[in-house]
């Protein structure tokens, strides 16, 4: 997955862009890039990249606003971006809050400015395989997995809840699927980035926390006390395979 795949760099930063552009143009990748945040929206409306780094402090519009217009399109012109395209977000910012909101928006990794630029690529590849490890995996006679009014589709990878469409994330999906697939099993924080991330992923484990909570906001009838995706303290997380 190289001379194929397309990768737009977001960042204002013209010495950013031709280093990361470089080391990844020698891997193979076509790279496209955009200095502010009005242009890389317009990039990834009309070009459709395979992956997006992101730096979060873009003029224009920052990082954020574009990472939750992808995860979570306000307008039928929005729904036409590629909602599943990973992100790597790229930010001089190194707090833990800027990092878990950074996750909270869909990011499916995270690199801290100053930042060697084997890394960047070392992450590109690993977020790329991982993708196609997923899709790769899916049985094509794969069943629908239906648990109480939740039904989740492999094949095509979608989620119904009272026969709506809930629209998930890759990774979010990912992590749900995993889940439904082994019921009443406890999975600890760091089983579940092993399993549904992978041993490549540089993230920690709070990453998990973030999104089993964006997970319950959006199939739970009550967040606040989940009828699937259940907390056993001090452990981890359960999937209830007979919810009532």
């Amino acid at each position: 997955m190289t001379s194929d795949t397309t990768i737009l760099i977001a960042d204002d930063e013209l010495s950013v862009r031709e280093i990361i552009r470089r080391y990844l143009e020698k891997e193979g990748y076509t790279v496209i890039e955009a200095e502010n945040g009005p242009k890389a929206l317009q990039m990834l409306y009309e070009q459709k990249p395979d992956l997006l780094i992101l730096d979060i402090m873009l003029p224009g519009l920052d990082g954020y606003t574009i990472a939750r217009s992808l995860r979570n399109p306000e307008s039928k012109d929005d729904s036409d971006f590629n909602r599943n395209i990973p992100i790597i977000m790229l930010t001089a910012r190194k707090e833990e809050d800027d990092r878990l909101k950074g996750f909270e928006l869909g990011a499916d990794d995270y690199v801290g400015k100053p930042f060697s630029p084997r890394e960047v690529v070392m992450r590109v590849k690993a977020v790329l395989r991982r993708g196609q490890q997923a899709s790769d995996t899916v049985p094509s006679n794969e069943q629908i997995i239906a648990i109480g009014d939740l039904s989740i589709n492999p094949n095509s990878r979608t989620v119904h809840l009272n026969e709506k469409n809930i629209l998930l994330t890759a990774k979010e999906f990912d992590l749900l699927l995993f889940l439904a697939e082994n019921p009443q099993q406890v999975f600890t924080r760091n089983q579940l980035l092993n399993q549904v991330w992978g041993y490549e992923f540089y993230g920690d484990d709070s990453t998990i926390t973030v999104h089993i909570h964006r997970l319950r906001e959006k199939i739970e009838p009550d967040p606040n006390h989940p009828t699937y995706i259940h907390t056993v303290w001090g452990v981890g997380y359960r999937f209830e395979a007979n919810p009532s």
